[in-house]
Formats: C-alpha cells, structure tokens, sequence
C-alpha cells in the first residue's frame, strides 16, 4: 500500500514540476503574463495545505502509537511560539507606526514571527552539529 502511494505520490510531483518548469519557460519568454505563474503558486500552495493536513490523518490511520509523538511535537512549537510572543514587542514610536500603517499588535507579532524562526533555526543548528558529532563516535 505505501509504495503504490509513493509511486502516485512521485508521479503526481514530476507532473508538478513539469507544469512549473513549463509555466517559468512561458513567462520569461514572454508568452504569459505573472499573474498565471501568480495563480499557479497559489494551486501549488493549497495543493501543499491540502498534503500537508492529510498526511498525518493517513498516518495516524495507519500508526495510531504516533498520536503521542505528534503531540508532544505540538507542544514544543506552541512553547516555543509562546516565548517567541512574550520576547517580542513594540519597538516603533506612534509616530513611526503610523508612518509604516500598522499597529502596536501587528508590530508584536512580526517580532513573534521573527524570534520563532530564529529560535527553530538555532535548534536546527544545534540538531545538526550534534547528530554529526554522534555519527563522528558511533
């Protein structure tokens, strides 16, 4: 069952990346506007939405004991994004938040944003250089 899935899933990818090569080669040709390679990123991204939402419930249908790993992993991203919201704040005067057209909230939450992804890349980092270094001893 996964490899005929695999197999679909593979097909289903190159078609994919055909239609975006095909649509990039248009567009610098000069044969299509923007707005189509604009509208195909936006299938391309609701296509991802859509595998990326449906992905766990197959794999919850066919692993139930991963239940518990997703929601351990749930609950260090909302951890990490409750820090990254406390870390975060206004740094802008009125003045300057008036001039930019945004309010003290939404100023919050692009520093929330930015300290999360900070905080993920600093993991990844830190992931990185120790699985290397366990590979090095093993």
């Amino acid at each position: 069952m996964t490899d005929k899935i695999s197999k679909y899933a593979s097909l289903v990818l190159y078609a994919l990346m055909a239609v975006s090569a095909l649509l990039a080669i248009l567009f610098y040709v000069g044969t299509i506007e923007s707005d189509t390679l604009l509208r195909w990123g936006y299938i391309l991204l609701i296509a991802g939405v859509i595998v990326a939402l449906a992905s766990p419930v197959i794999g919850f249908i066919s692993n139930p004991k991963g239940v518990v790993k997703l929601l351990v992993s749930l609950g260090v991203v909302a951890i990490i994004a409750i820090i990254s919201y406390s870390l975060s704040g206004n740094t802008f005067s009125e003045v300057k938040l008036q001039t930019l057209n945004v309010t003290a909230e939404t100023s919050k939450w692009v520093g929330m944003g930015l300290n999360f992804t900070y905080i993920l890349a600093v993991l990844s980092l830190i992931t990185i250089l120790y699985s290397s270094v366990i590979k090095i001893f093993k």
